[in-house]
């Protein structure tokens, strides 16, 4: 086998030449384990003359062998020249033709070799903080806004009641998917009921009967409602004020605490406010080593991972945002420098982890898929997704191997201390006060 490699960049190619003898040695020898078994009309199974087979699958196994032997002479050659592909290569034949020497091109781009800076010369800033009695009250009155309790007023509705109602809509006298509703609740100001239907029901008492207008914009998913106008007739049953409910036994149970009472509530929202604490922490030193570790060791990166990158950032913006086909994905250009960013990264860490022998720890492996199947209504099947999902199980184990190289880092990096509170970090404070 023939090897030549010319460069432009990072991209690579590699002209192959594989020796015309071996290609035929290869055909010969699976038409003849093919001849063995071939059915052929006028022939018993396996009887055929070798010169038969070879005119009726000769072309056939030709293409199956050159297939084969192009994968198998890439890689080779691959070794060889101590290449690092960063995708997947583009094929151009260059000779195909039976008794000839097998020749083609294969065209990729190559990871870059880069020597990552020394790890001492980062400095980040460590936050440090604690759960105050302050911060745990705080929680405390965010969980009463989580329970509320509701009793039955003889008042007109109003912001942050909750009204017990049935409602009709109809469209040109008809009825559609989704116009009629029975006891439904709904809290006045929570953006759950359509802004028409609640501003009839705002000052309506239990017992009222009212009527609402509501137009469907034209950009409306349902295609049947958009454009087009309902009109409502609402019956409110039921008007609730809210209040909030004391800490008490009761509530401690609302929140899995059987036993030890506010003593022992108070005892786990400590516990989960620090470990939000610590994982906040961490990820702002995270944060500041990877934007060091991105400024200071500059690398050009394949186009075609920045390109793929791209694309799964696309796809993944607009599934968060309800999108339904392709039409709707974002521009390419808001995510050309994340991706880029994303691929450097990549390409960084990947050597610190080389430079520094780091290997993927199977036991935190575990420990996180047992952290994230825990987050789904049922863990076992989600337990069971990822470890049937390469690709879920790669990303966990990229995952762990950062968190390595996070390690690694911050064993060497210059780091200073400042004081601060869970209520500065968490930003908690401003959203319940």
């Amino acid at each position: 086998m023939q090897v030549s490699v010319t460069a432009s960049g990072l991209e690579r190619r590699l002209e192959v030449a594989v020796p015309a003898d071996q290609v035929q040695r290869e055909v010969d020898q699976r038409l003849k384990r093919l001849s063995r078994t071939a059915r052929l009309k006028g022939f018993r199974p396996g009887k055929a003359p070798f010169a038969i087979v070879r005119q009726q699958f000769g072309e056939q196994v030709h293409a199956e062998v050159v297939g084969e032997l192009m994968r198998s002479s890439l890689a080779e050659a691959v070794t060889q020249e101590h290449l690092k592909p960063a995708t997947g290569p583009r094929i151009e034949p260059i000779a195909l033709t039976p008794g000839a020497d097998l020749k083609y091109a294969a065209v990729f781009e190559v990871l870059p070799e880069i020597k990552v800076k020394p790890l001492d010369t980062i400095a980040v800033e460590r936050p440090v903080a604690s759960v105050a009695e302050s911060d745990i009250d705080a929680m405390l009155e965010s969980m009463r806004r989580q329970r509320p309790v509701f009793s039955d007023v003889e008042r007109p509705a109003r912001a942050s009641d909750r009204v017990i109602l049935d409602y009709d809509g109809r469209i040109d006298g008809r009825s559609f998917e989704g116009s009629e509703g029975r006891d439904a609740a709904f809290v006045l100001g929570a953006s759950r009921l359509l802004t028409e239907l609640e501003a009839a029901v705002t000052g309506a008492s239990a017992g009222e009967t009212r009527t609402a207008t509501v137009h469907y914009p034209a950009t409306h998913a349902n295609q049947e409602l958009a454009g087009r106008t309902a009109e409502f007739t609402v019956h409110v049953k039921k008007v609730q004020e809210q209040s909030l409910p004391a800490v008490d036994e009761e509530f401690c149970r609302l929140f899995g605490v059987e036993q030890g009472g506010i003593d022992a509530l108070r005892s786990e929202v400590r516990k989960s406010m620090e470990h939000e604490l610590q994982e906040l922490i961490r990820k702002r030193l995270r944060s500041q080593v990877m934007d060091a570790l991105y400024r200071d060791n500059p690398v050009d990166v394949p186009r075609a991972l920045v390109a793929q990158t791209v694309e799964r950032l696309q796809v993944e913006t607009a599934q968060r945002m309800g999108a339904r086909d392709v039409s709707q994905l974002p521009p390419r250009e808001v995510f050309e420098e994340p991706a880029r960013r994303r691929v450097a990264l990549g390409v960084i860490v990947g050597e610190i982890v080389r430079a520094e022998g780091l290997q993927v720890d199977r036991a935190k492996v575990q420990t996180r898929l047992e952290s994230l199947a825990a987050s789904y209504p049922k863990p076992e099947e989600a337990r069971r997704a990822y470890l049937q999902s390469p690709e879920a199980m790669r990303e966990i184990e990229s995952a762990v191997l950062e968190d390595e190289v996070l390690d690694a880092v911050l064993a060497r990096a210059q780091i200073t201390e400042r004081e601060t509170s869970f209520r500065e970090l968490t930003g908690f404070g401003e959203t319940t006060s």
